[in-house]
Parts: C-alpha cells; structure tokens; sequence
C-alpha cells in the first residue's frame, strides 16, 4: 500500500511500513544520524534524526528513524526548534568525543560549540552501531553493553572475541568515533585468553 505524506513541503509517496527516515531519504531529502544502518533494526540512540510531524491540527516531535510514515502527516526537518536541538546534541556529543570527523562535519553545519560542555574522554558516543552488527548481522555477540546511562560503556566479550574478531572486524569501520579499534587493541593486549593452537 502507498502512503502521501508531505516532507518539507514535498509531496512523497512511500510504502506502508517505512519510517520517516527511509522516506525522506528516497525523495532525495537529508536527515542527520549517527546510530543508523540500512542492515539494522533502528534504534533511535542518537536523537539527530528529530522530526517535527503534524496531523489533524497536532503538531509533535518525533525520532524519525523509528517512526512510521502516515497517511497526509506533515513533516518538517528543519525547524528552529528542531534545529536547536541538533546542535544541543551535537554539543554534548563532543564533549565525549571532540576528534570525530562526522561529528566535526555535523558540528560546522549546524554552528555546535565543540567546547560548551566540559570534556568527558569517554570517545564513545553509544550509537549501539557496533553491539548490533555484531549481534543483528553476525550473530556472533561478541561486543556488548555494559552498565546503564552515564555509566555505560562498550565492551568486548573476551572469550567470544578472542575467537571471532580478528577474522571479522566489520564493525569496525561503522564507528563513528574510532573508539572501537581503541578499545579492541587494549581488550586483546589485557584480556584475551590465549587460544591453544590445534594439534
């Protein structure tokens, strides 16, 4: 089933089941995000993708990774509002990781302060890009959360991989902020058992 809904003032059709996303993106129409991947159950980690959605006189703000298309919504990506927003995120995400080049070319585009929030060296913005490629497209679990809000961090899975990520590594490149290879380096250097060769 096709659905009309207006993006920007831009008449789009899309198919029943798609997000606001995917809809915007087919008509050509860009939305930011750092936690998305097309092979990926959508997350919504990372809030850049806010969208301002009206229906029936009800106007809301929405992550738009997650959200379905509707019939004749009215959709806006680049509201003031929304566009303050952006830049709130992209500051405090800085503050974690003030090196990153997405976040940096992000940064530019929406006038974020790298230096309005003080500095917390985590270097991981928790996107989940790697936890689920490992866990959706690998299934092989071998990276994880661990802790909750501020104190969340990611983690390898030593026993799992010390088997399986030298062979792989295709997260890897999905990191935003490099942290991943950091954090693989100093697991393998600490913590990998050592695999017995086989006879």
């Amino acid at each position: 089933m096709e659905i009309a809904l207006q993006i920007d003032g831009n008449e789009v059709r899309a198919k029943e089941g798609m997000t606001l996303l995917d809809a915007a993106r087919d008509a050509g129409i860009t939305i930011p995000t750092l936690c998305h991947h097309e092979k990926l159950i959508p997350f919504g980690g990372c809030r850049l993708c806010i969208v301002e959605v009206e229906s029936g006189g009800w106007k809301k703000l929405v992550v738009s990774c997650v959200y379905p298309v509707e019939q004749d919504l009215a959709v806006r990506t680049r509201t003031e509002q929304i566009e303050r927003i952006r830049k709130t995120l992209l500051e405090l995400l800085l503050a974690h990781a003030p090196n990153s080049l997405p976040l940096k070319e992000l940064a530019a585009e929406y006038g974020a302060d790298k230096d309005r929030f003080d500095k917390e060296a985590s270097f991981c913005i928790h996107c989940g890009l790697c936890v689920r490629y490992c866990a959706e497209v690998k299934q092989l679990n071998a990276v994880g959360f661990i802790d909750r809000g501020i104190d969340k961090e990611i983690c390898f899975i030593p026993e799992i991989a010390a088997r399986e990520c030298k062979s792989c590594m295709e997260c890897f490149p999905l990191c935003p902020t490099s942290y991943l290879q950091a954090a693989f380096v100093l697991t393998e250097g600490l913590a990998f058992p050592a695999i017995p060769s086989e006879e």
